[in-house]
């Protein structure tokens, strides 16, 4: 399981985030919820590594990793696949995920045959060969995903990742995403789409003001009154 509890932070003497709890089990998808500057983003960036909490604690499995670094976190199973694209763009797709897998898992072997797999299994063995630089937002976004199922972690942190896909590709993106817990997975995701985010996840939190309004399954979230004039609106429908 991976858990936060009490985490908190302030920046530039601004806080973004106080006493979020939150946990993600293997094999659930959970989303997280909240206008902009809501502090998703900044939860991610603790929850992953990359940003220190002032208060509070993160655990995996039992461990407490609130100190560790990002390659550890990665190398205990912890993976954030971030907003902005991280495969090299003038690379072709398999030596991008190549060195993207190199990178977070720290071994060659096997990866050749777990990226064709992977490409394989989600229809994009047509984009092996192609240089990333030329794929479309939504084509290079499934590749990313499929890097990060070959990296088979035990939990997956998706950072807005439907931002700039097309509706087909977002479709793709789903089921993909989808797979990726149906294998044990735990997946933890945030978007400004509520639509798309609702109808992909099994539970929700909700951020306002840095601070979780709500949480519960869709079917609670929406029909939560404050969490509809708050943030969903009066008018929502899934």
């Amino acid at each position: 399981m991976l858990s936060a509890l009490g985490l908190s932070k302030d920046i530039d003497n601004r806080t973004i985030i106080r006493q979020v709890d939150l946990g993600l089990e293997r094999g659930e998808i959970v989303g997280l919820l909240g206008p902009n500057g809501a502090g998703k983003s900044t939860t991610f960036r603790m929850l992953s590594g990359l940003l220190r909490p002032d208060l509070g604690s993160i655990t995996l499995d039992g461990s407490d990793i609130t100190g560790l670094p990002v390659y550890e976190r990665v190398r205990r199973g912890l993976l954030l696949l971030p907003q902005a694209s991280f495969l090299p763009a003038n690379l072709s797709v398999r030596q991008a995920m190549m060195i993207v897998m190199e990178t977070r898992i720290g071994s060659r072997t096997g990866c050749h045959d777990e990226i064709s797999r992977v490409l394989w299994q989600f229809g994009l063995s047509t984009l092996t060969d192609e240089r990333v630089a030329t794929l479309s937002g939504g084509q290079k976004r499934r590749c990313e995903i499929a890097v990060t199922m070959a990296c088979s972690p035990s939990f997956t942190l998706l950072d807005e990742p439907f931002a700039g896909v097309d509706p087909v590709n977002l479709l793709e993106m789903a089921e993909m995403i989808r797979d990726m817990a149906e294998t044990g997975t735990g997946v933890l995701i945030t978007d400004h789409s509520a639509v798309e985010l609702l109808r992909l996840v099994d539970r929700a939190y909700v951020i306002h003001g840095g601070c979780v309004l709500a949480q519960g399954t869709v079917a609670e979230l929406v029909e939560n009154a404050v969490v509809r004039s708050t943030y969903l609106g009066e008018t929502f429908r899934l």
